[in-house]
């Protein structure tokens, strides 16, 4: 989101962009993975508007995102039962439509038709030119292997977690005022459990489990439930993404990946009441998925360097701020 964000409006400032992307897709941690069960947005569950900017934006893609469960987040104790809280929030919860990916992709196309987004490249280094000592090449593999060299940059800008962002300045060993604020951020991983179950599709039963869709848990392992089929645009097999409460995750992030299925699977009977054999049953980890110490500003921007970096952990971890953090930079470019 930061990444596309910042691109798209450096390239409407009439700037030459490249957008360098790890993943075969943009998106980042608004993953969507297709099953043959259904789609699961693995990363971020929903957006909410509250920057005008944001909402701005949001409208360059008419009818693209709906709201989802304004009104239906439940907040559960550590045995499933809806506590006295009972609604979290009033505020509208936004969702893309087939998948959280989509608005991402939908911000990216021009981009990508342009032949201005590299797909599946990992940059490795960052360097000064070799033709020009004042801009800056990068030194980047393929997924495939391939490793290649692209010159010819005024400015980097980095949109990665800021673990990342400082790991490949060291690397490239880059001196620059970046370098300390990014080791100030933290941010906390999130093991993500996705479960299916067909056998809710059929005449008189559309779900299982809980009469909600969606809820925050105070069990020692769950932070966050969610009914995909709720979603608007979504299918109808009965879907769940369930993710770890992150200090749960920080405490079993090198644990073996099986043992920890088993216990988010255990832990998610546990909450939901649900103990039926699930059809489909994949895990993901997030190193990086939520802000537990901000930046405290929306970039970072060296302009004697032409060195910046962008993200939502510059003000928190909503999505929103991804967006603001990437076009806040943008501007500061121009």
């Amino acid at each position: 989101m930061a990444g596309i964000a910042c691109a798209r409006t450096l390239v409407q400032a009439g700037h030459r962009v490249t957008v360098f992307e790890q993943a075969d897709a943009p998106g980042g941690r608004t993953a969507t993975v297709n099953t043959v069960f259904g789609s699961f947005d693995i990363g971020a569950q929903y957006f909410t508007v509250r920057d005008p900017r944001f909402a701005r934006a949001i409208d360059t893609v008419p009818g693209l995102c709906k709201p989802w469960s304004a009104n239906n987040v439940r907040v559960l104790d550590a045995t499933g039962r809806v506590t006295s809280q009972g609604l979290l929030s009033r505020e509208a919860h936004w969702v893309p439509s087939p998948g959280m990916q989509s608005l991402v992709a939908a911000w990216a196309q021009p981009l990508q038709q342009a032949g201005q987004v590299q797909l599946n490249t990992q940059v490795q280094r960052v360097e000064r030119d070799s033709l020009n000592p004042q801009g800056w090449q990068l030194r980047t593999q393929g997924s495939d292997g391939s490793q290649h060299v692209y010159a010819g940059f005024d400015a980097v800008l980095f949109s990665q977690p800021a673990t990342a962002a400082q790991a490949l300045l060291v690397k490239s060993a880059i001196d620059c005022t970046l370098t300390t604020p990014l080791s100030k951020v933290a941010m906390a991983p999130c093991w993500t459990l996705t479960l299916a179950y067909p056998q809710a599709v059929r005449p008189g039963l559309t779900t299982l489990g809980p009469q909600w869709n969606v809820a925050r848990s105070t069990h020692h392992r769950i932070a966050w439930l969610a009914r995909e089929s709720s979603k608007p645009g979504r299918g109808t097999v009965e879907r769940w993404t369930v993710q770890a409460n992150p200090a749960w995750s920080a405490e079993h992030l090198q644990d073996d990946e099986a043992r920890v299925q088993a216990k988010l699977l255990k832990a998610f009977g546990e909450v939901t009441g649900l103990r039926a054999e699930p059809a489909h049953v994949a895990l993901h980890c997030w190193p990086y998925a939520q802000t537990t110490h901000p930046l405290g500003q929306s970039h970072l921007w060296d302009a004697s360097m032409g060195l910046g970096a962008c993200g939502d952990w510059c003000l928190g971890h909503r999505l929103e701020d991804a967006f603001i953090s990437g076009l806040e930079l943008a501007l500061a470019v121009k």
